[in-house]
């Protein structure tokens, strides 16, 4: 495969395109993780939560702990304070379960916004590239074959540029007009930016 052309003029235009599609991917991936910071923000009330249950938990389980000493009805009222250990519980998985939606949400966010920009780069572009490279790949093994240049020269060069010629060059090209030959191939390597 030959990515790149020998002549500057379409070398540099590949190269720009080539360029700008890095910088394309490179600017969806920033703006990527920085929708997915900002999204994480939003895990600030789930932190909340977590905090306020586990204090509450803890404050519970102390007291329950605590009263399990006070005689004929410690055991009732440690029981009474263990469902405020359990409300803490519960909040705590609240908060646990709402960091979870937003930390996934963040991930599929920032995963869609890389992904759908770079399809479309792939989708666009890089056949384009592909496409490029193998032609000019074929047409630069023929290098030494200028016969065969010529002859696709005359199948794919516009009219335009052939009504350039002296005389007609399909002609020239059958009596075997190495001029002609030489020509055709040099515009049919020029027209993939291969050297001749």
């Amino acid at each position: 495969m030959k990515w790149y052309a020998d002549r500057p003029a379409r070398f540099t235009r590949q190269l720009i395109a080539d360029l700008l599609a890095v910088a394309w991917v490179a600017t969806w991936i920033w703006v990527a993780t920085t929708v997915h910071d900002w999204v994480l923000e939003l895990r600030a009330p789930g932190d909340g939560l977590v905090n306020a249950g586990g204090d509450i938990r803890d404050v519970f389980t102390n007291a329950a702990a605590k009263a399990r000493g006070v005689p004929f009805v410690g055991e009732d009222l440690a029981g009474a304070l263990g469902n405020g250990t359990k409300a803490g519980e519960t909040l705590t998985s609240a908060g646990n379960a709402q960091i979870s939606v937003v930390q996934d949400s963040a991930f599929w966010l920032a995963t869609a916004i890389v992904v759908i920009p770079v399809l479309f780069l792939l989708i666009t572009w890089l056949p384009v590239r592909l496409r490029y490279a193998r032609k000019a790949a074929d047409t630069a093994r023929l290098r030494d074959k200028p016969d065969l240049l010529a002859l696709r020269a005359l199948t794919s060069l516009s009219p335009r540029q052939l009504s350039k010629f002296d005389g007609d060059p399909a002609v020239a090209w059958r009596t075997g007009d190495t001029d002609v030959i030489d020509e055709l191939a040099r515009r049919q390597l020029a027209s993939v930016g291969v050297k001749a």
